[in-house]
């Protein structure tokens, strides 16, 4: 009898920016219902770190310097890696293009908006990110 082997989760990476008031920098993407951090699928042959910045630069038009990783998460569906993007200057901020086939709209919000604006499947998440981020530190999390 042939061995089974359950599907392999995708895997993506994204990064987390904020600005001068430590606002989140959140994404509207066209083709979900919920606000997501700025990222995507990680392409074959691609490390986290180089999908993100590719990203970063697809989606916002940016080529902002990533730092390190925060968060490595897994889920039965996809693994996670998000790093740190650091504080966006004024002239980032402003610099700032949608991929308008990405991305709808963009905002800098607190964490309570920014619990309202995201999947309450990523909630979870999110909280690690900034704690990992607050303390200067990298976490791996399983998540449900």
């Amino acid at each position: 009898m042939p061995e089974t082997t359950p599907e392999r989760p995708r895997v993506s990476s994204g990064a987390v920016f904020s600005d001068d008031d430590g606002r989140i920098l959140l994404v509207d993407p066209t083709y979900k219902h919920f606000w997501n951090l700025p990222g995507g699928a990680v392409d074959a042959g691609e490390t986290p770190r180089q999908a993100c910045i590719r990203e970063v630069r697809e989606e916002l038009g940016l080529s902002a310097p990533i730092g390190a990783l925060l968060v490595a998460a897994w889920t039965p569906v996809k693994l996670y890696f998000v790093f740190d993007g650091g504080t966006l200057t004024a002239p980032q901020r402003e610099a700032i293009v949608l991929s308008p086939d990405e991305l709808a709209a963009h905002a800098f919000v607190g964490e309570e908006q920014a619990k309202s604006m995201l999947a309450p499947a990523l909630w979870p998440l999110m909280t690690e990110i900034l704690q990992a981020r607050a303390g200067g530190t990298t976490r791996y999390v399983e998540l449900p």
